[in-house]
This record gives structure tokens, C-alpha cells and sequence, in this order.
């Protein structure tokens, strides 16, 4: 199959890179559309207690809604309670009050707890009936509208929030490709040491990038896909179909020294291209496990990452072959940096070292790793908030404001749900709702409570019996319009505004004992919002993980079984990518969670690693390792199934494979590390999470951990029961045995 394609490639050349052209000129008008189709939520699951609390309050409640805008006013000189300062927040509020999106409005003006210590620092909450996800985009009307009035304002809450993720993301996008391809195309000279050998794969990785990107566009408009995708479709993208192309460049220049063009690209398909496809195969295996997770956020990459690598595999098989046959023998014009080192002697020798002596080796590598993961232990997940943005943002100057202004609790409490057995109204209910509500008050974990019995501290538990009698006919305009917003006949909403911010372990604590507190009470309690979400979250997220992780490794497993015809091999290549991604993961928690290198990257520490990070990581690396470790081990299998010697076999292909390991890893650090120039912390902690997970993989795991182990195993690397050979398909690879060029092999 792959050496017809060869010869298709070649005999139709022209209509080939037509047809890319054509695809290309297609998608590119497309791709500034993609961001105002894509979610910036996804983040929650509807299967928690949270969310379901949720949809309960927004069917009982008219005034609760899913999207809360927090207007923020801020003076210099005036305070809060000045008519003049109520006059200019009155008009603002008017301004906005206008949209039919708007449900209801919360003023400072009748809510005295809205307005700061000082005075000069107060906030409105707007209530829109619509979505988070899409109330993000009344946000320029709503700036408009603000900009005339004469006060400090920003907004916060989910709305700006997202509206803030949406446009740092492009930002983000375009700053990290405008460093990616240029370091990109350095690398790629320093492997290929030739400008038209180095930017051929350039181009046809950003061909299929751009290609991938306007499908993702067609397909944003059928369903919910998170706006990250941008960042994480251009990373994964880039890197692999440069990466692969790479391969088949190197492994056509090579045939060409001994062959005519029509062969070479035959030739390279054939072999070059079995392993190319092989090697996207195992990396779909890995993204194939977010596919489990019941959130969009996870699900959508999972998909996004399957396009992206169907195009950089379609673009390494089709376009890449068309280009170099159109280039021919000009592939190695421009020649203008001497090889130096015979780099497969380099290499033979390094296996050589640790062929002598594989514990000398193994064991401080594996030290150095562990030691790298450790910090792993300490690991605290939560979901994202907005200190992921850049103070630059307006939300997050906003949610700064509120924190020093009102306390870490304000913007986001926690909200209980409270059924009773019989009516609100009943006496008993209402005791008991007297009584819940002082229990929580006194915790000194919280600083304030709002609900339907804490509207006035002077009033006594007997008053309010009698002031909630009948919920439809209370006399004061002020309790009536509280009770509607805060209880119906069939359940009442308890706020809590806590001291610590909702990702916090003292507020995650307070939230287990307000759990606790349903058996001493006769109503029925559930739980959202603030804390609750974030538990809920990183509960359900965890949940799935363990699925995932088993068809992510068990297919691997199964994958590298029948292609290399070994029960050892895949496990140690599992085991050794475990390893790898431990020290990765450790490496993130010191450097996010900690904050140890915040000044240098420029982001505030947030205390924890975002939930879906971990789980990003795993997936989308345990296929991209996996990916170096079968171009190594073919290389090994390949040797051993001609001499039967292990120590001969390892050491070989070391040789024959570690050049362009490290250039292949060179080129996905390279496009990883430029989002690290992210504003958008959770973009930044996984460009470089993958740069450092992908830099020890080639460096340490595979040029020194897999050879080492490899010899201490010996023979039994190879080992398969008789048994088991007999009922094992064939490997559809198996003629491929991942070739590296020549150039790999003798460092020509």
C-alpha cells in the first residue's frame, strides 16, 4: 500500500500539490472565523452534585441564573453612599439594564454589604438569562455601553472571564507561531544543515496545520468545541507534521545518493512513510482517552487532536512526497554547514558506555527522574479561575479587586440548596433554616451568610415565622423581592461567602463539613457554586481517569505487541513512559504550583496545577514518547532479527536512531516551548510541561534508560510464547522496521 502511494505521489506530483494548494487557499479565509466559533467553557460536567443543584435553582428560581456579571465601580474621591457616585453607577446600570438578555440587577444601593470598608470601592450583579458560554459575547455591547460613564469600571465573573479567555488565547496564538516557525526553521537547519532540505517540511507542516484548522471550523459549527484548541491543534500540529516530514526528508536525501528520484520517493514512502504512520497511530491511541471524559473541554481537544494528526499524517504522506518529487536532486541545494562528528559514531559509542555498564547508567538516571517527580506527591488539582490571566485583563483586575476590597470569598460563595420535607412557609422549615444558618455563621471560616432568615440580624427566629407565613403577601417591598429571589415554595438558597478563595484547602475543608451538616438538619442539602464546583469538578474529571488511562496503555500495549512481537518490550516501553511523565508532572508542580520560576515566565502562582492538565499531559504524551521509543526499538528489533545478539542489537541501533530522535525531539520542544510566551497560564504550563516531558525523553529515558535496560533484560527483551505468536494478527508495519536514513546510521 505505501509503495503504491509512493508512485501515485510521484506519477501525479503536480495534481497532488495542486490539490494542497487548493486546500490551503480554502481553509486560510476560514481560520480568523474559528475563535467566534469555538466555547471558552466545557470545563463542567452535568453529571455532579453541583450542577445538578444548578438546574434545580434555575428551574425554582426565576431570578438564578447560570451567568452572573459582577460590575464593579471604583472612585478616588467619592464614596459609595454619595448621590453623585450613586448617580453615574445608576447609569451605568440603565445602560446595560436595556438588553433583553438582562434578568435581574442586585444593587449596591440596596444591598449595603456590596460596598466596601472604605467606600470607595462597590459592585452590582447583573443576572443573565443565558449561558455562560454564550453570554460572552453580549460583552462588547456591554463595554460599549460603559464606556461613557464617568467611574472606574470593570466586570467581572464568568461572562467577562470568558471573554478575556477568548481574545488572550488569539493573542496568545499568534505570539507563540510568530516564535515557533522561525526557531522551527533554525532547528530543522541544525538537523538538516541545507535550506531547501529544511524548508520543505516547514512548509508542508504549515499546510496541514492550516488545513486542519479550517476542518476544525466546519466542524465548530455542528459542535461544541473549546476555544484552546487553537493553541493546543497549532502546538500538537506544527510539531508533529514537521516532525514527521523531517523523517521523510531525511530518508529521501539518503535514497536519492543510491537511486533515481521516482525510486527514492517510492522508496521513502514505503519505509519512511510505514513508520511515520505507525508512529501518528500510536499518538491517536493516546488522545483516544480523552474521548472518555464526560466534559466538552477534554472530549473536543481529543477530537481536535485527531484532526490535526490525520492532516500532519496526510501531509507527510502526499504533500511532502510531491514536493520533494518536484525538488528532486535540489532537495540538497544550499548546502552550507559541514556534518562535523560522525554523529552514528557518537552514538555507537554512548551504547557502547552503557552496554559496559547498564547499572552505572540506569540507576543515577533513574534517581535523576524520580527525584525530578517527586514534587509529583504533592500535587493539589483545582479548576481554572482568573488568576490564570494576565493582570493586563480587565476580569482579572476585577476578581483582584474584589479579593482585596471584600474578601477571597466574595466573588464566588458557595451556595446551598435547601429542600424541605413540607412547604417553605412552615414554621418548622423556617426553624430550621434559623437554626442551619447560625450554625454556619459561627464557623470563623466564614464571614458572612445570606438567605431568607439573615436579611436583618435584629429580627428573631418567631418574626420571621410570622414574616414568611405566606411567602406570596409579605407587607415590606425589600424581605419580598429577597424571598423571590432566594426561595420558592419547594427550596430556599443559603449563601456562604467564605474567607479563602473557593480553591483553597481551608475553604474546600469548610465545604466537607457543611456536607456533614445535612444529617443534623431535617432538609434535604445539596451543594454549588464557589468551592463545591471546583470539588465536583476535579471529583468527576478523576473519576473518568482511570478508563482512560487503561485504554490509553492497554491499547498501546496490544499496538507495540504485534508490531514487535514481544510480551517485554511494550511493557518496559510503558513502564519507562510512566517514568518520564512523573518527572514531568513534578516538574510542573514546582515550577506552577510553587511558582519557583513565576518571575521568569511571568504569571502569578496559583497554589495548584489545573485539574485537566495532568490528564492533557498524559494523553497527548504517552503517544508522543511512545512515538520515539518504536523508531528506537525497530531499529533494535531490526538488528536482532539479522544477528540474535541483544547487546550488538541495542547498541546498533542506538547508533542508527539517536540522531534523529534528538532532532525529531528537538523540533517538538522548539514548538511547545514558544507557548510558554502563553498569558494564559494553563496554555503556558502545558507548552512547557510537553517541552520538558519531550526534552528528558530524549536526552535521558531513551538514549540512556531504554539502552541500559534493554541490556539487563537480555534476551528475554524478545521474548514471545509460542502460543501466543500463532494467534497474533500480522503487523500491517511490519516491512517498515522504522528505517532511518542512512545519515542516522553511519553520521554521513
Amino acid at each position: 500500500m505505501f509503495a503504491r502511494l509512493g508512485r501515485f505521489t510521484y506519477t501525479r506530483r503536480y495534481y497532488v500539490l495542486a490539490f494542497w494548494i487548493f486546500l490551503f487557499l480554502t481553509a486560510i479565509p476560514t481560520i480568523p472565523f474559528l475563535p467566534g466559533s469555538l466555547a471558552v467553557g466545557g470545563f463542567s460536567s452535568d453529571d455532579t452534585e453541583s450542577a445538578r443543584t444548578r438546574m434545580l435553582l434555575q428551574d425554582e428560581l426565576p431570578s438564578f441564573t447560570a451567568s452572573s456579571l459582577l460590575v464593579v465601580y471604583q472612585h478616588e474621591d467619592l464614596v459609595a453612599t454619595d448621590p453623585e457616585f450613586v448617580e453615574r453607577a445608576n447609569q451605568a446600570i440603565e445602560s446595560i439594564i436595556e438588553l433583553p438578555e438582562v434578568l435581574t440587577v442586585r444593587s449596591f444601593v440596596d444591598l449595603p454589604a456590596q460596598i466596601s470598608a472604605d467606600g470607595h470601592t462597590a459592585y452590582t450583579s447583573v443576572q443573565l438569562d443565558v449561558e455562560p458560554e454564550d453570554a460572552q459575547h453580549l460583552m462588547p455591547q456591554i463595554d460599549e455601553r460603559l464606556a461613557a460613564v464617568e467611574l472606574d469600571i470593570l466586570l467581572a465573573g464568568a461572562p467577562a472571564f470568558y471573554e478575556d479567555i477568548e481574545r488572550t488565547s488569539e493573542q496568545d496564538l499568534r505570539r507563540a507561531e510568530l516564535i515557533a516557525i522561525p526557531f522551527a526553521l533554525i532547528a530543522l537547519l541544525f538537523v538538516f544543515r541545507g535550506l531547501v532540505a529544511a524548508g520543505t517540511p516547514l512548509i508542508a507542516g504549515a499546510m496541514g496545520v492550516a488545513a486542519s484548522l479550517g476542518m476544525l471550523f466546519l466542524v465548530a459549527q455542528r459542535v461544541d468545541m473549546t476555544i484552546f484548541i487553537l493553541n493546543l491543534a497549532t502546538m500538537l500540529g506544527l510539531g508533529l507534521a514537521i516532525d514527521y516530514s523531517l523523517f521523510m526528508t531525511s530518508r529521501f536525501r539518503e535514497e536519492l545518493k543510491q537511486s533515481s528520484v521516482e525510486q527514492a520517493i517510492e522508496r521513502t514512502v514505503d519505509t519512511a512513510g510505514r513508520a511515520v504512520f505507525f508512529s501518528g497511530f500510536t499518538v491517536m491511541l493516546g488522545l483516544a482517552g480523552l474521548m472518555v471524559f464526560d466534559f466538552m473541554f477534554l472530549q473536543s481537544i481529543g477530537f481536535a487532536g485527531a484532526v490535526v494528526v490525520v492532516f500532519a499524517l496526510s501531509a507527510a504522506l502526499t504533500l511532502l512526497p510531491a514536493l520533494l518529487a518536484i525538488l528532486g536532486t535540489r532537495i540538497n541545494n544550499y548546502t552550507f554547514l559541514s556534518r562535523g562528528e560522525d554523529t552514528g559514531a557518537f552514538w555507537y559509542r554512548v551504547g557502547g558506555f552503557v552496554m559496559r555498564h547498564p547499572w552505572r547508567v540506569v540507576l543515577p538516571t533513574v534517581g535523576i527522574l524520580l527525584l525530578l517527580g517527586s514534587p509529583f506527591l504533592g500535587i493539589r488539582l483545582s479548576a481554572p479561575d482568573a488568576t490564570i490571566l494576565p493582570m493586563s485583563t480587565d476580569s482579572r483586575q476585577a476578581f483582584e479587586t474584589l479579593r482585596t476590597e471584600f474578601g477571597d470569598g466574595e466573588i464566588s460563595p458557595i451556595i446551598i440548596a435547601a429542600e424541605p420535607n413540607s412547604s417553605i412557609s412552615d414554621p418548622d422549615v423556617i426553624e430550621d433554616l434559623y437554626s442551619l444558618t447560625r450554625t454556619i455563621a459561627a464557623d470563623e471560616r466564614v464571614w458572612n451568610v445570606n438567605s431568607i432568615v439573615t436579611l436583618d440580624n435584629r429580627l428573631s427566629l418567631e418574626q420571621y415565622q410570622i414574616l414568611y407565613e405566606d411567602l406570596g403577601a409579605i407587607p415590606d417591598p425589600f424581605v419580598a423581592a429577597a424571598a423571590e429571589d432566594l426561595a420558592s415554595d419547594n427550596v430556599t438558597t443559603i449563601f456562604v461567602y467564605t474567607n479563602d478563595l473557593p480553591a483553597s484547602d481551608e475553604a474546600q475543608d469548610l465545604l466537607t463539613d457543611l456536607r456533614a451538616l445535612e444529617n443534623q438538619t431535617s432538609l434535604q442539602l445539596s451543594f454549588t457554586g464557589g468551592s463545591a464546583e471546583i470539588v465536583d469538578t476535579v471529583n468527576r474529571m478523576y473519576a473518568d481517569f482511570p478508563l482512560a488511562a487503561l485504554i490509553v496503555i492497554g491499547s498501546t500495549y496490544f499496538a507495540l505487541l504485534i508490531h514487535f512481537r514481544s510480551v517485554i518490550l511494550p511493557l518496559k516501553a510503558i513502564l519507562i513512559n510512566i517514568l518520564s511523565l512523573t518527572a514531568s508532572y513534578g516538574a510542573l508542580v514546582v515550577i506552577f504550583q510553587q511558582g519557583n520560576l513565576s518571575a521568569i515566565l511571568g504569571f502569578t502562582p496559583m497554589g495548584f496545577i489545573e485539574s485537566s492538565i495532568p490528564i492533557l499531559m498524559f494523553c497527548v504524551l504517552f503517544g508522543l514518547s511512545m512515538d520515539y521509543e518504536v523508531f528506537l526499538l525497530s531499529r533494535m528489533r531490526e538488528e536482532w532479527d539479522r544477528t540474535k545478539n541483544n547487546r550488538q542489537a541495542v547498541q546498533v541501533g542506538l547508533a542508527r536512531s539517536g540522531r534523529i530522535i534528538t532532532g525529531a525531539a528537538l523540533i517538538v520542544v522548539v514548538v511547545t516551548a514558544s507557548f510558554v510566551s502563553a498569558e494564559v497560564v494553563l496554555i503556558k504550563a502545558l507548552g512547557l510541561g510537553i517541552a520538558i516531558a519531550v526534552a528528558l525523553d530524549a536526552s535521558i529515558v531513551r538514549t540512556l534508560v531504554v539502552p541500559a535496560t534493554m541490556r539487563l533484560v537480555g534476551d528475554w527483551n524478545w521474548w514471545l510464547p509460542g502460543w501466543l505468536e500463532r494467534i497474533l494478527p500480522d503487523s500491517p508495519f511490519d516491512d517498515a522496521t522504522h528505517e532511518q536514513p542512512e545519515e542516522a546510521r553511519t553520521g554521513d
